[in-house]
C-alpha cells in the first residue's frame, strides 16, 4: 500500500530569513517592516468594540452549544423520568407497556431483572496428548450464564446455551446473592444450542429465594430494528454486568466454530443481531426490552479484526415450546463410565455444513452396526442417520456419547433416526433401542 505523500516547506540556508532570492543578501540586516499609524480609530475605542464583539461571539456559541445539547445529545432531561417501578420483576409480571425508559438509564430495568440471571461454571475432564504419545486427564473450567423461567414444589428450572453445558462433569449455578449449588441437566437440544439445567428446591436457602426471582418472558416475533436492547451476562467469568444498545438485524443466519473442538454449528433458529456487547461467558445470558422481558437467549459474537458491535442471541419466541418440552424432561445424573450403556454402532458425525453439501440430514451416521447390539434388535440397520435421543437432538458423535453418560445399560432409549429411501430423500423413525 503506498504510503501518503506530503511536501513540507524547508527554509534554503543560502537565504537566512527563508525569503527566497530577492530577499536581502548576505551580510545585509533584515528589514523592518514598516508600522502604519491607525486612522480615525482611537486605541480605547478599538479595545471596547473587541470586547463587546468577543461577549456576543461567546454568547452565540454558548446558545448554540445548548441548543444542541439538549436536541441531540439528550442532556435536557430535568422533565423526564421512568415510570418503571423499582420493584422486583416477579413471576409472569412484566413492566407496563406504557412504561418511558430513558436510553441512558437503565438501572431500573436491571434491578428488575438482575434477580432472575444466575452464572454457571462447569467443570470437564478431557483425556490430553502428551508430547512423548501418552495420554492424562486435564480439568477444564467453563463459564456461561442461565435465566430462572420456572419454579416447582421440587426443582428451579434455568434455561441457557447447551454449548454451556455439554460435556460438562459438574455444573456450579451462583445465584444473584452469591450463593452457589449445583445443578443437574433436564435436557439439551444441540439444534437449536438451548439447554434446561435444574437445581433442587431443598439445596436453595430461604434467603437466596427472597433475593431470586422468575424471568419474565417476552414476545421476539414482533421486534423493530433500531429499539433498544439491554444484554446481561457473566462475562469472561467476573460475575453478571450489563451491556447495552439496539436490535441491529433479524433473522440472521450465523455459523460457529467450537473453539476448543473446531466443530461447526449452523444456528437452528434464525438469530437477533444486537450491538450490545455480548463477551465469553454471556452465552445463554438475557437479552431484554426496555420493558424487562426476556426477547432473546444470548448465544454468540461474531470476532474479527474488521468486526465490531455484532453479537447474537436466540429469539425466544422460536424457542419457548421446545424450552417447555426440556423442562418436562426427567432430571438427568451421569452414570459412572463402568456402567453406561451403548447403543451398539459405529458413527461419523454429519455437521450442518457437511449436510448442506452433500444433501445428508445433520446427526450421526450409521457406519456399522454391531453383531448382537442393541441397535441391531431394535431393527437399526447401515447407512441411517440418528438425529435425536429421548428428546434431545443429536448432530454429531459427540453429541450422542455426552447424551449417553446418563444412561446404564439396560435401560432403554428412544432414538430418533432418518432411513434413506430410493429417491434420495429421508423418512424419519423412531426406535426403543435396550442399551448393552
Amino acid at each position: 500500500m503506498m504510503e501518503n505523500q506530503y511536501n513540507y516547506y524547508h527554509p534554503n540556508e543560502n537565504y537566512p530569513y527563508g525569503s527566497g532570492p530577492q530577499g536581502p543578501q548576505p551580510g545585509q540586516e533584515p528589514p523592518k517592516k514598516e508600522q502604519k499609524p491607525h486612522k480615525g480609530v482611537p486605541k480605547a475605542i478599538a479595545v471596547t468594540g473587541f470586547a463587546i464583539l468577543f461577549g456576543i461571539v461567546a454568547s452565540a456559541v454558548f446558545l448554540t452549544s445548548n441548543i444542541i445539547g439538549s436536541r441531540i445529545l439528550g442532556l435536557n432531561t430535568a422533565g423526564e423520568s421512568t415510570s418503571a417501578s423499582s420493584d422486583r420483576v416477579s413471576s409472569g409480571t412484566a413492566l407496563s407497556r406504557s412504561s418511558s425508559v430513558v436510553t441512558s438509564d437503565v438501572s431500573d430495568v436491571v434491578d428488575k431483572v438482575m434477580p432472575s440471571i444466575v452464572s454457571i461454571t462447569s467443570m470437564s475432564v478431557e483425556e490430553v496428548q502428551s508430547f512423548f504419545g501418552g495420554t492424562y486427564q486435564q480439568q477444564y473450567q467453563g463459564a456461561g450464564t442461565g435465566i430462572i423461567i420456572s419454579q416447582n414444589d421440587s426443582e428451579l428450572l434455568i434455561v441457557t446455551n447447551n454449548h454451556v453445558v455439554e460435556g460438562s462433569d459438574t455444573l456450579t449455578v451462583t445465584f444473584a446473592d452469591e450463593s452457589s449449588v449445583e445443578a443437574e441437566i433436564k435436557g439439551t437440544d444441540a439444534t437449536y444450542d438451548v439447554a434446561v439445567i435444574a437445581v433442587p428446591m431443598k439445596s436453595i436457602s430461604d434467603e437466596t429465594l427472597d433475593a431470586i426471582s422468575v424471568a419474565t418472558l417476552g414476545d421476539s416475533e414482533n421486534l423493530k430494528v433500531g429499539e433498544p436492547a439491554i444484554a446481561i451476562g457473566n462475562a469472561l467469568g467476573y460475575g453478571q454486568s450489563v451491556t447495552t444498545g439496539v436490535i441491529s438485524a433479524l433473522d440472521r443466519s450465523v455459523s460457529t466454530t467450537d473453539s476448543q473442538t473446531g466443530k461447526t454449528t449452523e444456528s437452528g433458529a434464525k438469530l437477533i443481531q444486537t450491538d450490545a456487547a455480548i463477551n465469553e461467558g454471556n452465552s445463554g445470558g438475557a437479552l431484554v426490552n426496555v420493558n424487562g422481558e426476556v426477547i432473546g437467549i444470548n448465544s454468540a459474537k461474531l470476532i474479527g479484526e474488521s468486526v465490531e458491535g455484532i453479537g447474537y442471541a436466540i429469539p425466544i419466541s422460536d424457542v419457548s415450546d421446545l424450552i417447555q418440552t426440556l423442562m418436562n424432561q426427567e432430571t438427568k445424573s451421569k452414570v459412572a463410565e463402568e456402567d453406561r450403556g451403548m447403543i451398539g454402532i459405529t458413527g461419523i458425525s454429519v455437521s450442518d455444513s457437511l449436510s448442506e453439501q452433500i444433501g445428508m440430514p445433520a446427526g450421526v451416521y450409521v457406519k456399522e452396526v454391531t453383531p448382537g447390539g442393541g441397535a441391531e434388535k431394535a431393527g437399526m440397520t447401515k447407512g441411517c442417520i440418528i438425529t435425536g435421543i429421548n428428546g434431545s437432538s443429536v448432530d454429531s458423535m459427540e453429541a450422542l456419547q455426552n447424551q449417553l453418560q446418563y444412561y446404564s445399560k439396560g435401560e432403554k432409549v428412544t432414538l430418533t433416526i432418518q432411513i434413506p429411501q430410493t429417491n434420495g430423500e429421508y423418512e424419519e423413525q423412531t426406535l426403543e433401542v435396550t442399551l448393552s
